[in-house]
């Protein structure tokens, strides 16, 4: 379905350690069915459905009130992860997957999440800033509902994609493929439209998102990564419950397919494995595509004579 520029038939594969993609999809499932399950039990305990969102879909989803916000403050976490109906959690999913899959195989497992979480973020934040200060929104604030589903996150992911590669090709086979660019213009097109007669705080959140998306990956050219923490974060906390297990030093698509190869016999003459694992090292905070001629030269002709 897809076709980069760069001639490469590697891809993350689904059952992968460290997918992020993958987590990211598990995790809007398990809450799905999760809340769905606990739906059910309601209404075969002949419990008014209202008393369902009142005692377990509010503690999920993220209020138009700031006293609200501030007594359960996790929401503004989880309730981008929450999706109320079937057909928004697959909408939600398909655009995730269709954005995450291009933007993984470009830069490695470890952007896609910081992107998804900064993105629901702030789009959470301008969400309540919105409805609360905005003279239209703050006189009616107690009717407006709560916001939920990841469409700031997976915004900020179409556009940070968007903004990688542009000219990024899908579907090849369409006139040499149709470029990445398009379907962003589609996905904001059907987004926005899907909102027609929602609160202008939710089109704000998504726009929002859409912002940290795009100063993501600015930063990034810029040698800056938003997201270095948050991976620093994880590995601590892998190696403080696991001593026994190290964290994965390069867990991107580039870095494990250039070790399987280049490991494969050791005929390296003049090419350094001290060269070798600075370049992947890049490659895990930075991505392929932010390599130098000189450095995807090198990495080329390593697999090339290991592969003699």
């Amino acid at each position: 379905m897809f076709e980069k520029s760069t001639k490469s038939n590697r891809g993350i594969l689904l059952g992968q350690d460290n997918n992020a993609l993958v987590y990211l999809v598990a995790v809007n499932l398990l809450v799905f069915v999760l809340l769905t399950f606990i739906k059910i039990i309601y209404y075969l305990s002949e419990i008014p459905i209202e008393f369902f969102y009142k005692q377990v879909f509010d503690w999920f989803t993220l209020p138009a009130m700031v006293d609200g916000f501030l007594s359960k403050p996790w929401v503004i976490f989880t309730y981008m992860f929450t999706h109320e109906s079937i057909w928004g959690l697959i909408s939600s999913l398909l655009w995730l997957w269709a954005f995450g899959y291009i933007l993984q195989d470009l830069t490695g497992n470890n952007k896609l999440i910081p992107i998804y979480l900064y993105g629901g973020l702030i789009g959470g934040i301008v969400f309540l800033i919105n409805v609360n200060l905005v003279p239209a929104l703050a006189n009616h604030v107690n009717s407006i509902g709560p916001l939920l589903g990841g469409g700031a996150a997976v915004m900020a992911i179409a556009v940070a994609t968007t903004t990688l590669a542009p000219e990024y090709r899908i579907f090849p086979l369409i006139n040499g493929g149709i470029p990445l660019w398009v379907l962003m213009v589609v996905f904001v097109a059907i987004d926005f439209a899907t909102m027609a007669g929602s609160t202008a705080g939710i089109a704000a959140s998504h726009l929002a998102g859409g912002a940290v998306g795009f100063l993501f990956i600015r930063q990034l050219r810029k040698g800056k990564d938003w997201g270095a923490w948050m991976n620093q974060l994880v590995d601590w906390l892998n190696d403080l419950f696991s001593p026994d297990k190290k964290s994965p030093a390069k867990d991107s698509r580039d870095s494990l397919f250039l070790k399987s190869v280049i490991h494969k016999k050791s005929k390296t003459s003049e090419i350094t494995q001290q060269k070798i694992d600075a370049i992947l090292d890049k490659i895990n905070q930075q991505g392929y595509q932010f390599l130098t001629d000189d450095e995807k030269a090198f990495l080329k002709r390593a697999s090339k004579e290991d592969l003699l």
